[in-house]
């Protein structure tokens, strides 16, 4: 990047976790938020977020000072974009949300800035096709929180250049991320696509009357998860076969050919399985309670993430 500015619009959850992992790498962050007073009471959260990180050796070797100190609120879009090789918008889960704010910016930002969206369901093409600097635009997808998990989806509009892809795919390696580059768009993404396919068969497994929630649950957290924090799908059945990928196809596949004939009827998430679930959530987490249970959900990240790096240079990796 030509410029160690970044620009964050929107200071929700998803724009303080990004203005840290821009900090974090060592860039300039200017945070912006329209509602009066957001972007400030982000700037508390985010010192709150860095303190945790910093007992964990998770800031890159920065001290909370440097982070804070990268980063600096504005009042106004011109401002944010002032300056910044790259924009990260944050803007609510809208189509014409989105579309209005890329008209704005279309008069703002300069020839070379790349602007970059955190929608996790729209594509860019719906809101990037009317501005003069489409080739520029293009969708970075994070998990949340970014800060804290590494993969992001890199998703291209059909005119999104190959020089854009590329510098965010730079970018992201730069600051630590794992970016995941889509050759086109599709709806839902890869990860979305991935986690809708489970929880498409978590609900209809509790409709089906097959187990709990809780059970279920326990199933990716006490079992598949285990492995897959550290290995993808691929990896996973590649090593669970004596001859590899192939020997396990040859020996599985038929079995889940059998039971995907029962995994084609969809469950309506909102009907009566919706009840099921949402009880046994609630005895779980009652609402009043969710708030604490996100900070320790974070927490649980924060000590995962320390253990893998660590695990990593004990293994060489």
């Amino acid at each position: 990047m030509n410029s160690r500015h970044i620009g964050i619009i929107g200071c929700g959850l998803i724009g303080r976790s990004w203005s840290i992992a821009f900090a974090r790498g060592g860039y300039n962050v200017r945070l912006y938020d329209p509602v009066r007073g957001t972007a400030d009471h982000a700037l508390v959260l985010i010192g709150e977020a860095a303190n945790g990180m910093h007992k964990l050796d998770l800031l890159h070797g920065l001290s909370v000072s440097e982070i804070l100190k990268s980063i600096k609120t504005v009042g106004s879009l011109s401002e944010v974009v002032q300056q910044a090789s790259f924009v990260q918008e944050n803007s609510p889960e809208s189509a014409d949300t989105k579309i209005k704010l890329f008209t704005e910016l279309d008069t703002l930002i300069a020839d070379d800035t790349i602007i970059a969206s955190s929608t996790s369901a729209i594509l860019p093409s719906v809101f990037t096709s009317h501005v003069r600097y489409k080739e520029r635009c293009l969708v970075v997808h994070p998990l949340n929180p970014p800060h804290l998990i590494r993969a992001v989806e890199i998703v291209p509009s059909p005119w999104t250049s190959s020089e854009t892809l590329e510098k965010t795919r730079l970018l992201m390696v730069e600051i630590g991320q794992r970016p995941i580059l889509l050759k086109k768009e599709i709806d839902g993404f890869v990860m979305n696509r991935l986690q809708g396919a489970l929880l498409e068969e978590c609900f209809r497994l509790v409709d089906a009357d097959i187990a709990s929630a809780d059970d279920i649950d326990a199933c990716v957290r006490d079992g598949l998860a285990l492995r897959w924090s550290f290995m993808g799908p691929f990896e996973t059945i590649d090593l669970n076969a004596p001859a590899g990928i192939a020997d396990y196809v040859e020996r599985y596949q038929a079995g889940f050919e059998r039971q995907f004939k029962t995994q084609t009827t969809r469950v309506d998430w909102s009907g009566p399985v919706l009840k099921q679930v949402s009880t046994s959530r609630r005895a779980l987490v009652p609402l009043d309670d969710l708030a604490k249970r996100q900070a320790w959900r974070d927490a649980r990240l924060m000590d995962l993430v320390a253990h893998q790096r660590k695990a990593n240079k004990l293994l060489g990796e």
